[in-house]
Formats: C-alpha cells, structure tokens, sequence
C-alpha cells in the first residue's frame, strides 16, 4: 500500500523500520499521553500488530516519510479501536517530535480519511484521544471532523472521540473540487 501527499509518502511497515519507530515511540515526551513509554518488545510487537493488520482487514497504521528524503517520520494510518465500548474504525498517528508543528500529521491524517473513504464501505471514521492531548484534538479538526464524545475511560481517565462521516467528507471534497474549478 502506498498513499502520496505533498510532501509525504505513507507505505506498509517493515521491521526495518523498527530503530526509527523506536526512536519515537520510546520517548517520553512523545508518549506523554501513553501510560509509558514503549520498551523494544512493545515497539516490535506494534509493528508486527501492523502487519497482522494489513493481511487481516487490508489496512493499519502506515510508515510516514518524507517525499524528498525518505526519512521516516512517524506513523498515520486506521485501526480498529475500543472506543467507549465500541469497536471502531479510528485513523491514529505519531510524528516525530522533531517534526511537529509543520503539518504533517494533519496532512498524513487526510491523506488517510480520502482513502477510507474511497476504499472501505465505512460511514463514519473516528480520532479518539487522552482528554490532555491537545495537539491531537487540533489534527482531527484540522481533518474535518467534530467532537462527538468524551467518555471515562479507564486508560486515559477521559477520551475525547472526534468523527467525519462520509457525507461530510464528500461536502468538503465537493467544496475542493468546485474551488479548483475557478
């Protein structure tokens, strides 16, 4: 699988991605809304998750790179998430810290919500987050979607679910089109 952006190029995991994730996800700061940081076995058993994924449901989180480098960045992609009970079809991300506060996650998060969108039968698409993590509520509205829920849970005190439905998303990309047009 392959999705290309602007600036971005989001592919399948391999386990060669493995020290660059780790880098990430072994960060305290990055992780800040995690129970902990991931240790090494965590961070390979994700990207295994992933892979299981791919040949499970045709999707998971993706690896994020950067078009004219190739350096990995982070992770975008949809998984299927226990939110408030329900399991559902959720587009999750982590990008470097080195890398925040340029766009990037919001960018790879649409790119993920078009192809939802166009390659699933899927209604409704979610982004559900630690009721603290502010620069992730900022991408699900930078990616059209609203607040939809906060919810006790018991990983995160309080989550807070945002969501886009199909119609939508097609009102937003009916919009794009006919602005192209002028």
């Amino acid at each position: 699988m392959r999705i290309e952006t602007n600036r971005l190029i989001l592919r399948d995991y391999t386990m060669d991605d493995y020290e660059a994730l780790y880098e990430i996800m072994s960060d305290p700061e990055t992780m800040q809304h995690y129970s902990k940081p991931f240790d090494e076995e965590k961070v390979r058993s994700w990207i295994q998750w992933n892979l299981d994924n791919y040949q499970k449901y045709g999707f998971g989180l993706w690896a994020v790179t950067l078009k004219e480098t190739d350096e990995f960045i982070g992770d975008c992609g949809i998984t299927l998430q226990n939110i408030d009970g329900e399991m559902l079809p959720e587009i999750g991300y982590h990008i470097h810290k080195a890398h925040w506060r340029k766009g990037y996650g919001s960018e790879a998060a649409k790119a993920v919500r078009n192809w939802v969108f166009q390659h699933t039968k899927y209604d409704v698409v979610y982004s559900y987050m630690k009721y603290t993590n502010e620069a992730s509520y900022r991408t699900a509205v930078a990616n059209g979607m609203r607040k939809v829920k906060e919810y006790p849970d018991e990983k995160n005190g309080i989550s807070y679910a945002y969501a886009i439905t199909r119609s939508e998303w097609e009102e937003i990309e009916g919009r794009r089109e006919r602005h192209a047009d002028y």
